[in-house]
């Protein structure tokens, strides 16, 4: 590859709060803080929501029964381990498709742009949630009442924050003790 579509890249990444980058020093993974987990699901939360509100007044009953159908796979069991690609895949066409059926273009990108960061922090390591039940939340949202909408979706970011929090525990105690060295170290 040339230098300028991987320059172009490691900006976009680092512009996605995936890199950080300082002179002199390289560029590598950025270990996310608590109150950066804490805001970004914050913003998730509001963008969601808003979301889930349109959702439940625009959204006809075929985009609704669509919705349904993925939902169902998603929270099917699985004899063997649950393939995370897959899960993660189909949990972000799921919040996809919301924010399409929601029919607010501005809306679908903002939620796709916060999406990245945290399907990158679901990914830290093996375990994940898949308890959390999104034809609970896909009914809510089918409701047609804006309000339950709103509060079922609400309820699945907090517990996917939570969920984050949880998993990043490990990398909040390494960021800590490394302070604001800049090494490959992991001293």
């Amino acid at each position: 590859m040339s230098f300028l579509p991987v320059s172009e890249a490691f900006i976009r990444l680092e512009v996605e709060g995936l890199l950080e980058s300082r002179a002199r020093a390289g560029t590598r993974v950025r270990i996310p803080t608590q109150k950066d987990v804490e805001g970004h699901y914050f913003l998730r939360e509001a963008l969601e929501t808003q979301a889930a509100r349109l959702f439940a007044q625009k959204a006809s009953p075929e985009e609704k029964a669509n919705l349904l159908e993925l939902a169902v796979l998603l929270d099917s069991p699985n004899d063997n381990e649950v393939d995370r690609r897959s899960y993660l895949s189909l949990h972000e066409k799921l919040h996809q498709k919301i924010t399409e059926y929601a029919r607010c273009s501005a809306l679908a990108d903002a939620v796709e742009q916060t999406y990245a960061l945290a399907s990158a922090w679901m990914c830290v390591d093996r375990s994940y949630d898949t308890s959390l039940s999104h034809q609970a939340l896909v009914e809510a949202l089918a409701s047609g009442d804006a309000a339950t909408a709103a509060k079922a979706m609400s309820l699945h970011i907090n517990a996917r924050k939570q969920e984050a929090l949880a998993r990043l525990k490990p990398y909040f105690a390494l960021k800590k003790r490394r302070g604001s060295r800049y090494s490959r170290g992991f001293k």
